[in-house]
């Protein structure tokens, strides 16, 4: 293995050490404290452990944590009765609802009934739009969480060739705006790519976000590039008996860690660095609400 190992779990904790001190500021001196409220409809046990462990986040830096529990049956009418009372109140900044939503509520609405200065995913459609455009923006946390890590690494990545393998409105899309906004020069590769291989053979940084375990190999990676990957997929693992699975991203690992000049694990990339940048969020909402500086080094 020849790949540096992008430690998203320590960047992770890097980031949430940033953001416990600015709130510490915010509280000394200006009495404020920013605040997220997260909601949560039905029991879907996945959801249920990742709102637990941001809870537990947003209040080890501390900021101040609410959250609803709705019964799966929860009529549209009170889930965004609910959000409208939390857009009004000035003690929230944040606001996150937790997807996937049952099946009867209208994802798209429910996410566009937040005000977009407090919606801490940046999935409301001004976000996007802003975002496209090169404007002020709440950016998704996990797109957000890559450019970090990348900066980090690159320093500038201005002219850099950047191809993102997927195309999903949550991550692929507002990556390549990211990066286009960091002046690399960005191809977005997907299921109808032709030759695919050649195409992230030419870039100098792969951001692999399409939800396929293992998809991208090492011989699709140039000598030396950066590889980010998004993916989280649970596959079959023989070696530890019937019915066991692993974790394993959209990249086989191995074969290109062999390859490039830096690579994300999974688990222990990406993932951790999306909570860390809910946080971030969180704060820069509380911020601009306020009037106040941005905190240095937690936006894009």
């Amino acid at each position: 293995m020849s790949a540096t190992i992008i430690d998203g779990k320590a960047f992770a904790a890097t980031v949430r050490g940033k953001v416990a001190e600015h709130v510490t500021r915010l509280k000394a001196d200006h009495g404020i404290t920013p605040g997220l409220a997260v909601v949560l409809v039905g029991e879907d046990p996945a959801s249920q452990v990742y709102v637990r462990s941001k809870g537990k986040m947003t209040v080890e830096v501390g900021m101040t944590s609410v959250e609803h529990k709705l019964d799966a049956d929860t009529s549209e009418a009170d889930l965004l009765a609910l959000i409208a009372d939390l857009n009004g109140d000035p003690a929230i900044h944040g606001i996150l609802v937790q997807l996937p939503l049952p099946g009867h509520l209208n994802e798209d609405l429910v996410i566009n009934s937040i005000d977009p200065a407090k919606d801490v995913d940046g999935f409301h459609i001004s976000n996007v739009g802003l975002l496209g455009t090169g404007q002020k923006s709440m950016v998704p946390c996990t797109p957000l969480g890559c450019l970090m890590m990348l900066r980090d690494h690159h320093g500038s990545l201005s002219g850099l060739n950047a191809v993102v393998v997927g195309r999903s409105n949550i991550v692929g899309k507002p990556m390549a705006q990211l990066l286009l906004g960091d002046s690399c020069t960005v191809t977005i590769a997907h299921s109808r790519t032709k030759d695919i291989q050649d195409v992230t053979r030419a870039a100098d940084i792969v951001v692999a976000a399409v939800g396929r375990p293992e998809m991208v190999t090492g011989d699709w990676i140039k000598p030396g590039a950066t590889v980010i990957d998004v993916g989280i997929n649970r596959t079959d693992a023989p070696e530890k008996g019937e019915g066991k699975t692993r974790l394993v991203g959209d990249c086989a690992f191995d074969s290109c860690a062999e390859v490039a000049g830096a690579i994300t694990p999974v688990p222990g990339g990406v993932g951790p660095m999306t909570i860390a940048c809910l946080l971030a969020n969180t704060v820069t909402a509380c911020c601009r609400a306020n009037g106040l500086a941005e905190p240095e080094g937690l936006t894009a």
